[in-house]
């Protein structure tokens, strides 16, 4: 078996929470709410590509499903005077609706701004993606990532990895950058990990990051 851990999941429930949070109800909807979450995340992620959306948390009440959207670009997402974020959610019913479930839930949309994009892996992620899609050498877009990630205060620690056909190669082969320190394995390490695909003639490259920032200790009580 392999020894590579998701730095997310390693850390549920001591240093993260579950992005799905559903109110303990019928035991037999389980199978329904996985397979509404698993739809809502993939129509979000279609949607929203380009907009660096960090992540996307999903409440359930006895009646209510409510959607966090994380952006770093919260006014492209929200539109003038709020149109684009009417449409998502209109968009987002209609969906639902089309799925056949044995209750359609009442949708409520939130969008949050990320105040410190530069220490967010999947926005970090999003901006590589977005650079090779550009066409632009790869060493030179490693670089100058993570010299931006690095120059931020809340950062101790990236490291950026690329593998497919770099470089337009004809074989595919793994690049990697890092600066500071990635404690993959202590608990108390705040590390954010996010992994994207570029998709390019050649065919994709896959992009994964892991940012530093530092341990979190849990305050005493006095």
């Amino acid at each position: 078996m392999t020894k590579i851990i998701h730095p997310y999941a390693h850390r549920l429930g001591i240093l993260r929470d579950w992005r799905s949070r559903w109110f303990a109800g019928n035991a037999k909807k389980n199978r329904e709410f996985i397979r509404t979450d698993a739809f809502i995340r993939r129509f979000l992620a279609k949607r929203l590509r380009g907009s660096y959306v960090s992540h996307i948390e999903i409440e359930r009440s006895q009646k209510d499903l409510r959607v966090q959207i994380h952006t770093a670009r919260p006014g492209m997402v929200i539109g003038r005077s709020g149109e684009s974020a009417t449409k998502l959610k209109k968009d987002l019913s209609q969906f639902l609706k089309s799925m056949q479930l044995s209750e359609v839930p009442e949708l409520r949309l939130d969008i949050i701004e990320v105040r410190s994009p530069e220490s967010n892996a999947a926005i970090v992620a999003a901006q590589v993606v977005e650079s090779l899609e550009k066409r632009l050498p790869f060493r030179r877009v490693l670089k100058q990532t993570i010299d931006k990630v690095i120059a931020n205060r809340d950062v101790k620690g990236v490291r950026i990895a690329l593998s497919g056909m770099l470089g337009a190669a004809s074989m595919s082969r793994r690049e990697e950058l890092k600066k500071g320190r990635i404690p993959l394995q202590t608990f108390r390490s705040d590390i954010d990990y996010a992994q994207e695909e570029a998709n390019l003639p050649l065919g994709k490259i896959g992009v994964k990051v892991w940012i530093y920032r530092g341990d979190i200790f849990e305050e005493r009580a006095s």
